[in-house]
């Protein structure tokens, strides 16, 4: 954001709500992943099942994913500092955005073997692979349920993807160790392999798009720049409005500033109180920078955003 030099007092109006922790929760979910990640690859590896192998690696970065998205909870209430003046909220974006990166690392891996092996089809034991793959089901859905009842972040979003990821995974090696016992025709694996890869794809492509939007402080999906504008320009006694700038700062908290050019500053007291109210209940935005800037002689016309040119 452009920074400007203005001789203009500033006032702030903030309002924090307590981020709520759920690195207990995370820490759960770490432990149950990671605990049959290795049983399942033992497995994938002795059956020859490259559906288990998936699985067992996605479990891994999920391990991987949790583990980063418990850190991120925990590093996200710690209070700001005199080098981090919002504390280190953004510390679970940046775990959201190594989390989908790990994701597209791993298709790529299960493209590649998938490939490798609709050409040279393996022998593969269809019954151990439903065995460990209803297990791991089991496992991957309770661990979903203990994540969506936890806080709903963009963090925790990502780690519940990796687990609903898996948990299809899981469905495919069942579904191709079923196709295995009752046909033998083996190709099924590495098919259904490639499938649950896509289906990730398009989940791990959405998250990174929104990562990266979050990232570069565009306006939140949720907010309408120009419907918070017009709300400004229209108090009382606000005659334009310029320099607006919302942007998140993490999961569930929104920020915003604006210059606001009124007529007499003895007013900015009660234009402040109205404007953060207006922000708050319209729109969700709690954190609000505003800054007066008096217009005297000016005629007390109401105003509109986008601002037309200064009255003359």
């Amino acid at each position: 954001m452009a920074a400007h030099k203005h001789d203009h007092s500033t006032s702030h109006a903030h309002s924090h709500a307590g981020h709520n922790g759920h690195s207990g929760t995370l820490l759960v979910a770490l432990l149950l992943t990671l605990a049959f990640a290795g049983v399942e690859a033992a497995a994938g590896w002795w059956s020859g099942s490259l559906a288990l192998l998936a699985d067992a690696a996605h479990m891994v970065t999920d391990s991987s994913a949790l583990g980063l998205a418990a850190a991120a909870a925990w590093l996200a209430r710690r209070p700001p500092s005199m080098r981090h003046s919002y504390g280190l909220v953004r510390a679970e974006v940046l775990a959201a955005l190594i989390n989908s990166l790990l994701m597209l690392v791993l298709i790529g891996f299960i493209v590649r073997e998938a490939l490798e092996r609709i050409g040279t089809p393996r022998e593969i034991s269809g019954s151990t692979v439903i065995g460990v793959a209803v297990i791991g089901l089991a496992i991957n859905l309770a661990v979903a349920w203990v994540l969506h009842r936890g806080e709903q972040t963009l963090n925790s979003r990502a780690a519940l993807l990796h687990v609903l990821g898996d948990a299809l995974g899981s469905v495919a090696a069942i579904t191709a160790g079923i196709v295995i016992v009752t046909t033998g025709w083996t190709p099924i694996d590495p098919l259904l392999s490639l499938l649950v890869a896509a289906l990730i794809l398009v989940s791990a492509l959405r998250l990174l798009r929104e990562v990266v939007h979050v990232l570069m402080e565009g306006v939140p999906l949720t907010v309408r720049l120009d419907a918070v504008g017009q709300d400004l320009a229209t108090l009382d006694g606000v005659l334009r409005v310029h320099d607006l700038h919302v942007w998140t700062l993490s999961s569930g908290t929104i920020a915003l500033s604006a210059h606001l050019e009124i007529r007499n500053l003895a007013d900015w007291p009660a234009i402040l109180a109205a404007a953060s109210q207006a922000m708050d209940t319209r729109h969700g935005i709690r954190h609000v920078t505003l800054q007066p800037e008096a217009l005297t002689g000016q005629p007390l016309l109401r105003a509109t955003y986008p601002p037309h040119p200064p009255l003359s």
